[in-house]
Formats: C-alpha cells, sequence, structure tokens
C-alpha cells in the first residue's frame, strides 16, 4: 500500500504517530542550540554547549571507552557472525534449532542478557573493566551480524562456489575472491548496525563494566549527569550520539536494501 492509495484516518495516525516519537527529539536538538540553556525560553542560538564538552574530561574519556569498545566489539562481531551466517546457510537443513539458539540475544530482554553475563563473569571470578564490556556486546552484537549477512545469503548462487573448486582455488582463496566480494555490503551493513547497537547500548554495559570511571561509556556518563538534572551540555552530548547512530544507521540500511534488492 503506497501513500496515495492509503486511507485519510490512516494517514492521520501516522502522523500523529511520527509526531508523538519525534517531536521531543527535535525539541531535545533545538534546546542544545539554546544559548540561556533555559528549556522553558529561548535566548539565541550558540554552539557554546558544545563547546564546552570538549573542555569535559569526563565525558572525553567517556567517547574514548564508548570507541574502543565499538570499534572492537564491532570487528569481532561482523567476523565471527559472518562465519556463523556461513555455516548456518550451510547447514540450514539440519533444523531451526540453531537459529533460535543464536537469535536469542536479539529475543531476549537486555536485562536479562545482562544479568545472565554478570552471572558467568562473576562465576569465573573475572574482573570487571571495559574487557567484559567488549565480550558482552560482542554476545549481543552476533546475533544482528548473523541475520544481515544471511539475509544475503539468501539469495546467494552457490554455484560460484563449485566453479571455484573446480578451477583450483582452494577455500580461502574462494572466500576471499569470491564469496566475500559477493556479500561484502551485507557485512558492512551488520558491521555498521552492530557499531550502532554498541555506542547506544546501556544497560548490557551497565551491568558489566565494573566499578570506576574507567571503564564508563557515553550512556552510563549521560546517566550519571542526568541524575542531577537536564542541562545544556547533556542535550548537546545526546544530540551528537542520536547524529551518529542516525548516520550510521542509515548507512547500514541503505547497504541493506541494496542486499535484499540483489
Amino acid at each position: 500500500m503506497n501513500s496515495a492509495s492509503m486511507p485519510h484516518g490512516l494517514k492521520l495516525v501516522l502522523i500523529a504517530v511520527f509526531i508523538f516519537l519525534y517531536i521531543p527529539i527535535a525539541v531535545l536538538v533545538a534546546l542544545s542550540f539554546n544559548e540561556g540553556g533555559l528549556p522553558t525560553a529561548w535566548s539565541g542560538f550558540s554552539l557554546k554547549w558544545y563547546a564546552a564538552l570538549a573542555g569535559n574530561r569526563a565525558i572525553l574519556s567517556a567517547a574514548f571507552n564508548t570507541l574502543i569498545v565499538a570499534l572492537i566489539s564491532t570487528t569481532v562481531a561482523t567476523l565471527l557472525g559472518t562465519l556463523l551466517a556461513l555455516g548456518m546457510e550451510v547447514r540450514r537443513r539440519r533444523g531451526r534449532m540453531l537459529e533460535a539458539l543464536v537469535f536469542a540475544p536479539m529475543i531476549i530482554p537486555d536485562i536479562v542478557l545482562a544479568i545472565a553475563l554478570l552471572s558467568f563473569f562473576s562465576m569465573l571470578d573475572m574482573p570487571m573493566g571495559l574487557h567484559t564490556i567488549i565480550m558482552a556486546h560482542v554476545v549481543f552484537n552476533l546475533a544482528f551480524v548473523c541475520s544481515v549477512v544471511r539475509a544475503r545469503l539468501k539469495s546467494f548462487d552457490w554455484s560460484i562456489i563449485e566453479a571455484s573448486a573446480d578451477l583450483g582455488a582452494s577455500g580461502v582463496t574462494t572466500f576471499r575472491r569470491v564469496t566475500l566480494p559477493v556479500i561484502l555490503p551485507a557485512v558492512i551493513a551488520g558491521a555498521l548496525l552492530a557499531f550502532t547497537l554498541s555506542v547506544d547500548e546501556f544497560i548490557i554495559a551497565f551491568f558489566t563494566a565494573g566499578a570506576g570511571r574507567s571503564s564508563t561509556t557515553l550512556p552510563m556518563q549521560i546517566y550519571s549527569m542526568i541524575r542531577f538534572g537536564i542541562t545544556p551540555e547533556i542535550n548537546a552530548l545526546a544530540s551528537i550520539v542520536m547524529a551518529v547512530s542516525v548516520t550510521a544507521l542509515a548507512l547500514s540500511q541503505r547497504l541493506n536494501r541494496g542486499v535484499i534488492a540483489s
């Protein structure tokens, strides 16, 4: 159903839903440019709250931690998720039980996964820090990368793998020169999605971070700041995080549309 054939009443409902969802976000972004910093009165356009972020060492440290966690967890989750998708697609005739186990982190609530990971790390007597956050994010992101890559593999022509083997190519050469170039857009889309989820994720990071600022991520820093009230700096910081997330997600969706279309 396109917008031209959509009933008038349904259009109004759709518009109302979009207003309900995005007006608060628009207000937050607008207040981040408010010179006076008051949520009740507009006193002029200013970028000083964004400049103030550059001098806040706690925010810069949290942003650096978030970038480390996102980059490492995205790299590991993309590698493992791609290999897992290939293995699952090859063995897809063996039932759906494996799919249910792999995609469980996408379905179960974050709080349940966070408690499970915390219990697991505690059972191993593992000290908490950035390394535990990275491992937890790999577990969380793995299913998302796998699902995106598998969407591309649904239309993959497996005969080219057989042709490559017939021509004497090894398994590694076939993957590097045949399989990977075909599924690369899906791999990149999955990586961008994993990066976005890792940057935004709060609950799992909060449970697996341990004590101290050395393992504080940006969402955790924002949470600690808003307990004392909403400030213009928080509005500016939230706007930056949202811009990064929306950009990465838009690129992922664009690549994913190309994957599905092909």
